[in-house]
């Protein structure tokens, strides 16, 4: 890894980061054979820095989630199967029920990523059941917050009103007091997106379908329930979204790209949404020279469903976005220094420095990867910084990892980072 020098301080420069944000609903199904289309991994020259990736309605039954829990589940193997051999690493997760939410970046990008706090909603039975609800993980971004959830709202054309009831108590729950971490709504980005389920209102089935036909969504827009909500709800409004030119992604019969020929022949809608909001600026008194906000910008680059995925009644929908920021953060709040070639244990000696920004924890840990890592928790071995530490100071430190990191690092043939 090169080296990074703390103290060579300058003006950071600009960054555009490219983050593509994935939603889907896949019905309990195991993933299909190829995600190239849904990841954008059939792009010639492809620029992701980031990907975000929200899933409702995984299988969680309860063999199912006793298997998850002592194990990866297939969905999240999968992803790091295909992203990990180009370089990204699966950062932060959390699943409740049903929903999954993961975070991977590439390498790069990890030395100025912070995971803040995960955090689960349930808004199902009574309140307390996690089949509906809202998941989040809370992050530092070159210095920035930023909020991300996923989100499974209740179904059905009459319980909109409860759905905009759920949707105010997932964004009311996601507090972070006790962690000193600023109100949600005072982030720089918040992405939020799942299975809304929100309807199209008063058209017929037919009038509905031809429209999709012929592609007139027009119409169809102004009937669409999240569209009618944000015209009455300033904090909704605040979210923004991009113009649907895809066809509506729901309800599909499974593995057919037609919509719903059950009995019930359920009306089609676009209950996948990806929504985002930028922090607002504050209002200057008329007196005050307003000061210069930091450089952080948002842009759309694409919004689609992808009709090639049939494992489910619903579509996936995916968003690219390039986020344009000036730095908060010039260099990373920990540096390890490259090390010469190890070869006995009393050569091991592991040094680091730190930003006067870090601040240290009983809980610190350094870890001892395989090249090609997958996820942070990948590690082959690792020791606790405080029961090894042997020298500290002048923001430089070392620590000596002792025989049971030395021996798994001296016996793999493999390299390690």
């Amino acid at each position: 890894m090169a080296a990074v020098n703390p103290r060579k301080l300058t003006e950071p420069r600009g960054k555009t980061l490219s983050i593509h944000v994935v939603t889907w609903n896949v019905a309990s199904a195991a993933p299909p054979l190829d995600l190239s289309d849904l990841l954008q991994l059939n792009k010639e020259n492809l620029s992701v820095d980031m990907y975000v990736i929200g899933l409702q309605e995984m299988n969680c039954g309860i063999m199912s989630l006793l298997s998850d829990t002592a194990f990866e589940d297939p969905w999240s193997s999968f992803f790091m199967d295909v992203l990990s051999p180009l370089t990204f690493v699966k950062v932060s997760s959390v699943r409740m029920q049903g929903l999954l939410l993961l975070f991977f970046a590439k390498h790069q990008h990890l030395p100025f990523v912070q995971i803040l706090s995960t955090k689960s909603t349930p808004t199902g039975l009574f309140g307390y059941w996690g089949n509906k609800g809202g998941i989040n993980i809370c992050l530092k971004l070159y210095g920035y917050y930023v909020s991300i959830i996923n989100c499974h709202l209740p179904p059905h054309m009459a319980n909109n009103d409860q759905r905009l009831q759920h949707f105010d108590r997932i964004l009311e729950m996601q507090n972070f007091e006790e962690q000193n971490i600023p109100n949600i709504l005072d982030h720089d980005l918040i992405l939020w997106f799942g299975d809304m389920n929100f309807r199209i209102e008063d058209f017929g089935l037919h009038f509905v379908r031809e429209s999709i036909k012929n592609r007139c969504y027009s119409d169809l827009w102004e009937k669409d329930q999240l569209s009618i909500a944000k015209k009455h709800d300033p904090l909704l409004r605040e979210f923004q979204e991009g113009p649907l030119l895809f066809p509506p992604t729901y309800k599909f019969d499974k593995n057919s790209n037609n919509y719903d020929t059950s009995e019930k022949k359920r009306k089609p809608a676009w209950t996948d949404r990806i929504l985002w909001r930028l922090k607002r600026q504050p209002q200057a008194h008329p007196h005050t020279p307003r000061l210069p906000a930091p450089h952080f910008c948002l842009t759309l680059r694409s919004y689609v469903s992808h009709m090639v995925y049939c494992i489910s009644d619903h579509k996936p929908v995916t968003s690219t976005f390039d986020l344009e920021l000036k730095p908060l953060v010039s260099a990373p709040l920990i540096t390890l220094i490259p090390e010469g070639l190890w070869t006995m244990e009393n050569d091991m000696l592991i040094s680091y420095s730190l930003t006067p920004d870090f601040l240290s924890s009983p809980w610190d840990w350094i870890g001892l990867y395989k090249v090609g890592l997958r996820h942070i928790n990948d590690y082959v071995s690792y020791v606790w910084v405080r029961d090894n530490q042997v020298s500290f100071n002048d923001g430089l430190s070392q620590i000596q990892p002792g025989s049971s990191l030395a021996e798994d690092l001296l016996g793999e043939a493999q390299p390690h980072i």
